[in-house]
């Protein structure tokens, strides 16, 4: 999660494959990446599949351009070139040393007539705090669960091998998804090292879907998949200048995913296009027995995405804009106050709204919420899982028994915290529970007042400078907290660069609105165009 809404809100305290332990990583690496010749000129940046999508690739595939393996090859020379030399991005911290052999599977398939949809033989990274019943380990990022071999994949990961993925590694993210100190940098696990931004490599990706993000913006795969808390998914997605989709809480299920809060979590996708989001929100969404929630909409399973690509998607749409965003840094301010004109352009009337004024009193509740939830979501986890860790009592000692690698630049003040909460029937909890989602409330109630289609800001402000020793600061701009508390869903589109630092655009709404906010990003995205490709600046004086 991003933890600038608790630093805003005071209710913290203040909340490379080469960092990563020798052979950590290079144990699960195939010969067929070890072999891969390295000296790629990443500057020159000529790399074939750069900013592809989904659908082209299965066309070079249909066409016999390409084979799944080819394009599995060209993605792991690319992470060798980019991830592991180069600019170092440290954002995949495992590779899957399956990759090549599923690839020559979707292959088989393919000469055979059999095509399993839209995801047949395309090349994937998932975030690792997402169990893989294969050979690659599930950790949250943390030296604590290593080792953590699963037997069984999430239910996501069932419907991703189902739709013909190649699961071509992991990416890293910020330790136990950002929930472990008051002083962490965002993108930092002590597993995988810091994470850097592929747009300027001293500033940061955010987190905690910082490995998805950087990965997906640095073209180290065609698609990825992150997961959200709060902010988690948007935070980095605009740092990083991407698409990012955070669903409905319930639209995908959570099972076997490493929790934060079983009220907001929910794993999204991160892509380069507003189409390959929404092509890959409908091939995971489906009822999950081991998650609920995900029996509340029966629908969802039908629903094709892609329908909802529509060029005038923005016409005739009433948008509520965040008008707090529309003072601050000017720079960020003027591309803001371009996409909303950008809006009106393309037929949306555009009303002034205040959302955070009415969602920011909630967030003391929240980060409550957050802190029972977490206690009793990893300890059901950690009880059943390969780690030698088996709550979260253990996780703390492990991290003091082993500080200097575990803990070598903050420490773990908010998993000590979470570890003295109570359970989930403490009035605390079921207190604060109440107050965190009258967001849904508030969200429903603008919307109905005003007779809105969606609501959209600015999602966050430009991204801040690397600091492993202060930790992550306030940029000024940040909205993903009211769709976060609500469970609602929430994209964020590129908007444009300040300084080569890219800012995106999000739009919320409803309980399963996905469709309808599909049809406006999609139609901003069209109109604006302004997805560019990272540089790979070192700096950015």
């Amino acid at each position: 999660m991003d933890r600038r809404k608790f630093i805003q809100n005071g209710s913290l305290a203040g909340l490379s494959l080469a960092a990563i332990t020798s052979g950590c990583r290079n144990a699960t690496k195939s010969t067929e990446t070890n072999s891969i010749n390295q000296n790629y000129n990443y500057e020159k940046d000529d790399f074939p599949l750069n900013e592809i999508t989904v659908f082209e690739l299965q066309k070079k595939m249909k066409e016999g351009e390409y084979s799944s393996r080819k394009l599995t090859e060209l993605y792991l020379k690319r992470i060798a070139a980019i991830d592991q030399s180069g600019p170092t991005l440290n954002s995949v911290i495992e590779i899957n040393p399956d990759a090549l052999s599923i690839a020559d599977t979707m292959d088989q398939e393919r000469k055979a007539g059999k095509l399993r949809g839209p995801l047949h033989g395309i090349p994937i990274l998932i975030k690792d705090n997402i169990n893989t019943g294969d050979k690659m380990m599930t950790t949250a990022g943390a030296l604590a669960l290593r080792g953590n071999v699963v037997t069984k994949d999430a239910f996501i990961i069932e419907k991703l091998r189902e739709a013909g993925a190649v699961l071509l590694g992991k990416t890293n993210l910020s330790e136990w998804a950002n929930f472990r100190s008051t002083r962490s940098s965002s993108g930092w696990s002590s597993r995988g090292g810091q994470t850097k931004n592929p747009c300027i490599l001293d500033r940061n990706a955010s987190g905690s879907s910082s490995g998805s993000a950087a990965a997906v913006a640095a073209n180290l795969c065609a698609i990825a998949i992150g997961s959200e808390t709060d902010g988690s998914i948007i935070a980095p997605s605009s740092f990083c200048g991407i698409v990012g989709i955070k669903p409905t809480v319930g639209l995908w299920s959570r099972s076997g995913i490493i929790p934060i809060s079983a009220t907001q979590d929910t794993a999204g996708p991160m892509t380069r296009t507003v189409t390959d989001a929404a092509l890959l929100l409908g091939a995971l969404a489906g009822e999950d027995k081991a998650d609920p929630i995900t029996s509340q909409h029966k629908e969802k399973e039908k629903i094709d995405y892609t329908n909802f690509l529509k060029i005038e998607g923005l016409k005739g749409k009433r948008i509520g804009i965040e008008k707090s965003f529309l003072k601050g840094n000017e720079a960020v301010v003027s591309i803001y106050q371009q996409a909303i004109e950008l809006l009106k352009k393309n037929g949306a009337t555009i009303i002034e709204i205040d959302l955070l004024k009415q969602t920011k009193p909630l967030g003391e509740a929240e980060f409550i919420v957050l802190q029972y939830e977490f206690k009793d979501g990893v300890n059901k986890y950690l009880s059943n899982a390969n780690a030698n860790v088996k709550t979260l009592t253990e996780v703390i000692n492990f991290n003091k028994q082993n500080e200097s690698t575990a803990m070598p630049y903050f420490k773990q003040e908010l998993l000590e915290m979470c570890d003295s909460k109570g359970s989930l029937n403490d009035k605390e909890y079921t207190n604060a529970l109440k107050i965190s989602t009258s967001a849904r409330k508030i969200i429903d109630d603008m919307m109905q007042q005003h007779q809105l289609d969606a609501i959209c800001s600015m999602s966050i402000g430009l991204a801040n400078c690397t600091d492993l020793v202060n930790g992550d600061y306030d940029t000024g701009f940040y909205f993903a907290p009211p769709a976060a508390m609500a469970g609602y869903p929430h994209i964020t589109v590129p908007m444009g660069k300040v300084h080569e630092l890219s800012i995106g655009l999000s739009f919320i709404a409803g309980a399963y609105q996905e469709g309808k906010l599909i049809e406006m990003a999609y139609s901003f995205e069209q109109a604006s165009k302004k997805r560019t490709p990272p540089k790979f600046l070192k700096t950015l004086a």
